[in-house]
């Protein structure tokens, strides 16, 4: 029985590690009837490549960029919770290029067990974040369910020849990334009681942080492509990127940044792996060079509102990290895009 004093205790997954395994989703996917060559009078981008939203052209040089994106709690505070899910949704309108224009909040909660007032917190933690994304929180749709669920539908407008596709990375590209991994370890530590306050301000700071930079960097026409890291970790986010560019990855592990690494391996030890690190594992392994323990539930760990990650021309890389800097976003240089390989992802020791 879940405790209600809790917001944690009710699922065993919790923020983007709850999501479906990316192996089940394609039986999902499947088993729906989708038709990945299926098209639509305008729709630009679809499902079929797992770009991060949507995109119909609106016909005057602009496009509409659209998503949803929620999850169970990933902390206890519920204002804090809704900060997180909030950013988290708004990531996927810059993960395109694009500027969000409104949202609205998807609330399921279980009114029997939680106070109403409760999820009003969750919801003005969301609009907290809204403003500073500049966009009104306009509506959204609730539900009384057994357990607490929360998220956005975010809508935004890109410029149509300003789209960043997940697609797009090219043999001699740079890769960055925006923010450092061991967000799943460390919320899975804040669940079990085993979080230091050091841990919860850092992984509460940065699941808060909005991906804001990625509208900027939309318009430098040396990016050639963009995501964002989430639930399925770094690996399966890569591997999703090389594949719908065709190409791999070359990633020396010493230049991932995470949380602080003896801290992670301590609670790794201690046995905070969240179970998205297994599900993601299992899904991405054959398509990666082989990889340590310290490695895999670093690579594989499921981040909830994590970094951009990026694809970037040489010749464009003072420019990325001149708009990087600008927008008070970190700078990780993480690896560089090859030609095919046996492999989508190959981690250098």
């Amino acid at each position: 029985m879940a405790d209600t004093s809790r917001l944690t205790s009710f699922n065993p997954g919790s923020g983007c590690g709850c999501k479906i395994a990316p192996n089940v989703l394609q039986e999902v996917l499947g088993a729906s009837g989708f038709l990945p060559q299926e098209t639509w009078p305008g729709l630009l981008v679809g499902h079929d490549a797992n770009d991060d939203a949507a995109v119909m052209d609106l016909g005057d040089g602009r496009s509409l960029v659209h998503t949803t994106d929620f999850f169970t709690p990933i902390v206890d505070d519920p204002f804090t919770f809704g900060r997180i899910a909030a950013a988290n949704a708004l990531s996927d309108v810059y993960a395109m290029g694009g500027t969000p224009q409104m949202a609205l909040a998807l609330l399921c909660w279980p009114l029997q067990t939680l106070p109403a007032t409760m999820a009003g917190e969750v919801i003005a933690g969301a609009r907290s974040i809204c403003r500073e994304a500049g966009i009104p929180l306009a509506g959204g749709h609730s539900i009384d369910v057994p357990q607490p669920i929360f998220g956005l539908s975010v809508t935004g407008i890109v410029p149509t020849n300003r789209i960043v596709r997940n697609g797009g990375a090219q043999p001699g590209d740079l890769l960055y990334l925006t923010k450092p991994l061991g967000l799943g370890i460390v919320a899975t530590a804040m669940k079990k009681g085993m979080a230091t306050e050091e841990d919860r301000l850092w992984a509460e700071q940065t699941m808060t942080e909005l991906n804001q930079v990625g509208a900027a960097l939309g318009a430098l026409p040396g990016v050639h492509a963009m995501t964002d890291v989430t639930g399925f970790g770094l690996v399966g986010h890569l591997h999703e990127m090389m594949s719908a560019s065709d190409c791999s990855a070359h990633m020396p592990f010493s230049q991932v940044p995470t949380y602080r690494t003896d801290r992670l391996a301590d609670l790794y030890a201690a046995g905070c792996m969240p179970q998205g690190t297994t599900k993601n594992y299992v899904t991405y392994y054959s398509d990666c060079s082989p990889v340590r323990g310290e490695q895999l539930f670093v690579l594989f760990d499921p981040q909830t509102s994590g970094g951009l990650l990026i694809a970037v021309h040489p010749d464009a890389k003072d420019a990325v990290e001149a708009e990087m800097i600008a927008h008070d976003a970190a700078i990780y240089p993480i690896g560089q895009v090859t030609a095919s390989q046996d492999h989508r992802v190959v981690i250098v020791s």
